[in-house]
């Protein structure tokens, strides 16, 4: 099966073309084409495109656990690349439906960045969803407490859960070490992303990230959105922002609203062949 390999900032996804195939590959056989050792590897397969009435173009986003992501602003970046190549669009603006809304990509002439319009940010504890004692509201100042240590977090949804930790300062240590423990902790009913924050001045932010059903994670758009947007909405930062992650650097606006606009870029890897017969082998996951 032919696959289309692209990272955003070392997040990278196999891209896996309708025309090729008419399902996608789910629970065991998602896992092992996504594996490092016994499969191609990736943080996740790209699905598309598919057909959307209200959309240009549709799209399934699958985590390399085979979990079903509602939305990846890495992802949709490098499925907007691949449109581009592939000379499905072009430099002008078109919209992908997935499952965490409708957004509006638009590529750079030669493809070199992609914008997305990734939408409205919500704090809400009932929308996100975040189990709070008491009445539901906009989580931005509670508390966590894991392994004796009290953690003071906000939490959003851009269309896909996250839980924002604003430090003093940021290691992949400390993500590696607690982000599994929020990843999976009751309070977050459908799993969260994590990303642990910090504030360099008023127009850089630093995240280290913990993506739900993938691990540490070297960038992450959704994630850059939603640290972004619990900063500005803290007072914290100005309302143009870039964001820092060890892969690179991602530009991110954010309207009065809390719309986010998203800027960054998307690299062609390679076209890969997976030979199914893997799929079919006994092995340890």
């Amino acid at each position: 099966m032919k696959f289309s390999k692209y990272h955003a900032l070392g997040n990278d996804y196999l891209v896996l073309d309708t025309a090729d195939r008419a399902e996608p590959y789910i629970g065991k056989d998602c896992v092992i084409a996504c594996h490092r050792n016994y499969g191609l590897g990736s943080d996740g397969i790209l699905f598309g495109p598919l057909p959307c009435p209200d959309a240009d173009f549709g799209l399934r986003i699958f985590n390399p656990d085979a979990s079903e992501a509602e939305k990846s602003g890495n992802g949709l970046r490098i499925f907007a690349k691949y449109l581009f190549d592939t000379g499905k669009v072009t430099s002008k603006p078109f919209t992908v439906r997935v499952p965490g809304g409708k957004v509006t990509c638009t590529v750079s002439p030669g493809g070199k960045t992609i914008e997305v319009e990734m939408g409205k940010v919500s704090f809400r504890s009932d929308v996100i969803p975040v189990r709070l004692s008491g009445e539901p509201r906009e989580v931005l100042n509670e508390t966590l407490e894991l392994k004796g240590r009290a953690f003071r977090y906000a939490a959003a949804t851009v269309g896909n859960p996250h839980a924002v930790f604003p430090m003093d300062s940021v290691s992949p240590e400390l993500v590696r070490e607690f982000g599994p423990l929020i990843e999976n902790h009751p309070i977050f009913p459908n799993r969260t992303n994590v990303q642990f924050l910090q504030v360099l001045d008023r127009s850089n932010i630093r995240i280290e990230i913990w993506e739900r059903g993938a691990g540490y994670t070297l960038a992450s758009g959704s994630s850059s959105s939603a640290a972004a947007a619990v900063a500005r909405r803290l007072g914290l930062v100005d309302a143009n922002l870039t964001v820092h992650m060890p892969g690179g650097q991602i530009g991110i606006k954010l309207s009065d609203q809390f719309d986010v606009h998203m800027t960054g870029p998307a690299t062609r890897v390679g076209e890969f062949h997976l030979d199914e017969s893997c799929l079919r082998e006994d092995v340890a996951l």
